[in-house]
């Protein structure tokens, strides 16, 4: 064999190693991003709940007045900026777009303070802790492609969208029910989902200036799925106060 062939194959391979430990390197470094902006966006939401539940003034002025439809359509809004505008805005505007997304969610989600028990709040939320550690492990780990299990689980959500919209004005306890079990199962599945195209979305765009944005938007999709397997559950174990 040639020497220098050998030496010029063994330098290729040396530099190939190299890159792959960079980027992989790399890529724990953005999921650990990703789940700290997640993690702290649950705080933000956890916070502002509980401190707006504790006043009666402001929960009346929330959630008896025509306020309320602020409050039930603000997080919908950041959500359709951030992911309509991400490549239009910087990373520091998406950042405080997020934070004000997660303040926002808080705001609406403070009426579960008033419905349901201190205690079956925290054991759903240790429940929804574990379930989505796991299968976002899952996602991050397996070598499986999710893709076509991910298209089949957006249908779904359509789905239970579509049904909760109607249920508003039906107000049928099976209708709620229904949803509630089919949306943390597909929200769970998501989560799976969701972790692995963030690693994908980041292998794509490596080296580019966008990482922070594709943080962020890591960040919202996790955070969705967490919320929404949190709420679904609560639905479904919560305890009422009395």
């Amino acid at each position: 064999m040639d020497n220098n062939l050998y030496g010029r194959s063994r330098a290729a391979s040396a530099d190939y190693a190299y890159e792959r430990s960079d980027i992989d390197e790399g890529l724990r470094q953005h999921m650990l991003r990703v789940y700290n902006y997640m993690v702290v966006g649950l705080v933000v939401t956890g916070l502002v709940a509980y401190l707006t539940s504790t006043s009666h003034d402001l929960m009346m002025t929330l959630f008896a007045t025509p306020l309320k439809w602020v409050v039930m359509l603000a997080p919908l809004a950041f959500v359709m900026v951030l992911s309509f505008g991400i490549r239009k805005l910087s990373a520091q505007t998406a950042q405080a777009l997020f934070w004000a997304y997660c303040a926002a969610m808080g705001l609406s989600l403070a009426t579960i303070f008033v419905v349901f028990t201190g205690a079956s709040i925290t054991r759903v939320f240790f429940i929804t802790s574990g379930t989505f550690a796991a299968m976002s492990l899952y996602g991050y780990t397996t070598k499986k492609d999710l893709s076509g299990f991910g298209s089949f689980l957006m249908m779904g959500l359509f789905g239970i969208l579509i049904a909760g919209f109607v249920n508003m004005f039906v107000g049928s306890s099976a209708i709620q029910f229904a949803v509630s079990v089919l949306g943390v199962l597909i929200f769970t599945g998501l989560t799976a989902y969701d972790t692995q195209n963030i690693k994908e979305m980041y292998a794509e765009s490596y080296g580019q200036e966008d990482a922070g944005k594709l943080a962020i938007m890591g960040a919202l999709q996790l955070y969705l799925d967490f919320i929404n397997i949190f709420v679904m559950l609560l639905q479904l174990f919560g305890d009422n106060r009395e």
